[in-house]
């Protein structure tokens, strides 16, 4: 039995801004490629289908586009679980009519130590899902006494431990933070306590395990317990990670084979530094210049406009930093001395660059005379 392991794909992102509908759209079709090409016998999405409790209709409809081509065109088994960003109530609308078309939406945690039960190819499996939920509701669901994430979480386990099956495989499902994982910038913090980790032990004994929430693709405690990663770059923190889904040979003895597919964006996330004049000339021969992009620029004079001027070669720059005007010689307090030549500074390349040409002497006496004039008033003041 070959199953699909994947999660976050966060429908409806916007990044900075900026609809990543379209591009979504262009890696789940990568998705149903590999599900053709490798025969894949089930999926399970692990939480965060999409960014929001409530969704933007456009993403509403790209979500039922690839059910239908899993569920009803290839009749491909699907098991999702709710994870912190979705709603749960609005996720499993039609829930028990849509299993009968191979659609199983796990979020209702007064069920999660109820199976779903696949027989594909002589093999039986159980697949157990834990929807994101957060102490409170845990403990006032089950009236037990749970303080934190790991304590809920832990009492989950446990219980569907009690319910595993003795000789069939069994897949755990779970949208959680598993402590030691590596986080990024985009994932939305599950408490703001900090105490949000849950641990890995509870869950070795499982045959797989796959998790959501974070967006790097890894592992915790063992390679069978797993996070599939986001389908794509959600921030600029998660540049150097490889996104892709995850592919689970599994028979009646358990995982025999885990596998990470890449998928390929329609733009890349990138992370450029260096002095405008540079990027700007890099820009013009840029095969790759559409990408998504965070630009670091180190000059130390100002510049005007640089937004406007980077992207006329490079449109989708989408974040600016200028580290290279901080003051290099560390953070002690400026004199004023040190302020009214930075003003001058300044207010020379703004001429500079406005006028095509450098200030003469006179204007720039007259300029410094004026910032004196200006900072003296300002003590008087």
């Amino acid at each position: 039995m070959r199953l699909l392991h994947t999660a976050d794909w966060h429908l409806g992102r916007l990044f900075h801004n900026l609809s990543l509908l379209d591009d979504q759209r262009h890696v789940l079709d990568q998705l149903i490629e590999i599900i053709d090409r490798e025969n894949v016998d089930a999926v399970l999405i692990a939480g965060d289908i999409y960014d929001r409790s409530v969704p933007p209709a456009a993403a509403v409809t790209l979500l039922d586009e690839v059910l239908h081509a899993l569920c009803e065109e290839r009749k491909l088994p699907v098991i999702m679980i709710s994870g912190n960003h979705d709603g749960a109530e609005r996720l499993r609308f039609g829930a028990r009519h849509l299993r009968q078309a191979g659609l199983h939406i796990l979020s209702d945690l007064a069920d999660f130590a109820t199976p779903v039960t696949l027989s594909i190819k002589g093999v039986e499996m159980d697949v157990f899902g834990i929807p994101y939920a957060d102490p409170e509701h845990v403990r006032s669901q089950f009236n037990v006494d749970v303080r934190d994430f790991d304590g809920a979480h832990r009492y989950l386990v446990e219980r569907i431990e009690e319910q595993r099956h003795p000789t069939r495989p069994c897949v755990l499902m779970s949208h959680c933070f598993v402590d030691g994982g590596s986080a990024s910038d985009s994932e939305r913090p599950l408490t703001l306590g900090g105490a949000e980790s849950v641990a890995w032990e509870p869950m070795e004994s499982f045959d797989y395990v796959a998790l959501g929430h974070l967006h790097g693709p890894q592992y915790r405690g063992g390679e069978h317990i797993r996070y599939s990663g986001s389908l794509l770059k959600y921030s600029f923190s998660e540049a150097s990670q490889r996104k892709g889904v995850t592919l689970v040979d599994l028979d009646a003895s358990g995982v025999t084979q885990i596998e990470q597919i890449p998928l390929i964006p329609s733009r890349e996330v990138r992370v450029l530094e260096g002095e405008i004049d540079a990027l700007i000339a890099q820009g013009r021969t840029d095969a790759n210049a559409d990408d998504y992009l965070l630009v670091r620029l180190t000059d130390r004079h100002a510049i005007l406009d640089p937004m406007g001027k980077l992207r006329e070669v490079y449109p989708n720059v989408l974040h600016l930093e200028k580290p290279g005007m901080l003051d290099a010689r560390g953070n002690q307090q400026l004199d004023r001395e040190r302020l009214r030549f930075d003003a001058l500074d300044m207010f020379s390349d703004f001429f500079n660059q406005t006028s095509g040409e450098a200030m003469s002497d006179e204007q720039a006496s007259a300029m410094a005379e004026l910032i004196n004039q200006l900072q003296r008033d300002e003590v008087q003041g």
